[in-house]
């Protein structure tokens, strides 16, 4: 008698336990089965041009110098990725011409898309995604960031659109002829008159606005000016790590009347604010180290191992961020940007693009229904998506002015 007690309180735990962390990950895993995960940002077109082009990198085998290749994307269940024409700003100081480079990027974005037409397939419009994931293949979504791309110009602007450009970040890291950055000197007070026709020209060509990396009024500049939803392709939380580029709950409430989504950035920095305070510090440090005439060995190892000393952003972090920005702007507006292989270090538990399912998981663990994940993995953008064609093809019917 008192073994068949045992044996029905065991039973018993097992029923009301939660799901083991395995049964998680696989119900995460049957969910990106029957739904696109859409990834805002990944800079692995710059990663590549950097080592020689499509040609010098095999993504068809690992890849373990980068965060990005085709067996982890299958493993992490990605069905569509913007992948970043990244501009550097340094093209407008050096006498080169931002445009070219932009061309060059979205070339060898389509020479890497092309490459690989067992795993790849374009995609301008959120049907061909559909379509795309449908066949069993990946969308290659292109967004080039740094809006100093289209050297002041409208007519560049829409012929990025028509080589199939789907996002523009404003500025990157400084503040540009016609819009302010987060990280650099206020010019404008937000968009100038130009800026303020960029974004109408995007919304009018169906190019969706995206908002990482610029001042709060620029943000809000553009929120007053888009008539579609606008992005943020890799930007977290400021409420809880207060890192310029990340997110205020001001703007989040404007977004959530806009339509848009924030898509949740990976990037320590912009995860923990225990490690963007110590990061601090470690600037700090290494400028006393040097005044205090240390060579470039020493300081280098002085500063590795104070990094590695010091705190680290976890997957969980990254869920809290994804659970703040449902909580302030509502489930409709949260996304995933990871920046992968645009960033130096990563969450402890998201090294790369093969663990997106863990992330996934680790929401379905805290109690989040399949209806709202599917959501966040990509339904929001591909909601988002349709709304700015739905509006391109509206303004498009208009007589210009």
């Amino acid at each position: 008698m008192t073994k068949l007690i045992s044996l029905a309180a065991v039973v018993s735990i097992v029923l009301t336990s939660p799901l083991a962390a395995q049964d998680y990950r696989a119900q995460a895993i049957r969910i990106l089965r029957t739904v696109p995960l859409i990834d805002g940002h990944n800079d692995i077109p710059d990663a590549v041009r950097e080592r020689g082009g499509p040609d010098s990198v095999n993504l068809a085998v690992s890849q373990p110098k980068l965060m990005t290749d085709i067996p982890r994307l299958r493993a992490g269940h990605v069905g569509g990725q913007f992948w970043a024409a990244y501009v550097p700003v340094s093209t407008i100081h050096e006498g080169e011409h931002p445009a070219v480079y932009a061309l060059e990027q979205i070339d060898l974005v389509y020479r890497l898309c092309g490459r690989y037409p067992a795993t790849f397939a374009m995609a301008r419009t959120a049907a061909d995604v559909e379509r795309n994931f449908k066949a069993g293949k990946i969308s290659c979504l292109i967004g080039i960031e740094g809006g100093h791309a289209i050297e002041n110009s409208l007519g560049a602007l829409r012929a990025f659109a028509q080589l199939g450009v789907r996002y523009m970040t404003l500025t990157h890291w400084e503040t540009i002829d016609w819009a302010d950055a987060a990280t650099d000197s206020a010019k404008h007070n937000g968009l100038t008159t130009f800026g303020e026709a960029v974004v109408r020209e995007m919304n009018r060509v169906g190019m969706l606005v995206d908002l990482s990396h610029v001042s709060d009024a620029t943000m809000m500049d553009a929120l007053r000016v888009s008539r579609a939803p606008v992005i943020f392709s890799h930007s977290s939380a400021r409420a809880l790590d207060n890192h310029v580029r990340n997110v205020p709950d001001s703007i989040l409430t404007l977004l959530a009347k806009n339509g848009g989504v924030v898509m949740t950035n990976f990037a320590p920095d912009y995860v923990s604010e225990s490690l963007r305070v110590y990061d601090d510090s470690l600037q700090k440090r290494t400028a006393r180290l040097r005044a205090a005439g240390l060579d470039s060995v020493a300081v280098r190892d002085s500063v590795n191992a104070w990094q590695a000393a010091g705190p680290k952003a976890t997957l969980a972090q990254v869920a809290d961020h994804v659970e703040y920005l449902r909580k302030v702007a509502g489930v409709d507006h949260v996304g995933i940007g990871s920046d992968f292989d645009g960033i130096s270090s990563v969450p402890v538990g998201l090294q790369d693009v093969s663990k997106f399912p863990d992330l996934v998981a680790e929401l379905l663990r805290r109690g989040w229904t399949e209806v709202d994940v599917k959501k966040v993995a990509g339904l929001n953008t591909l909601r988002v998506l349709r709304e700015a064609e739905r509006v391109a093809g509206e303004m498009q019917r208009q007589p210009e002015r």
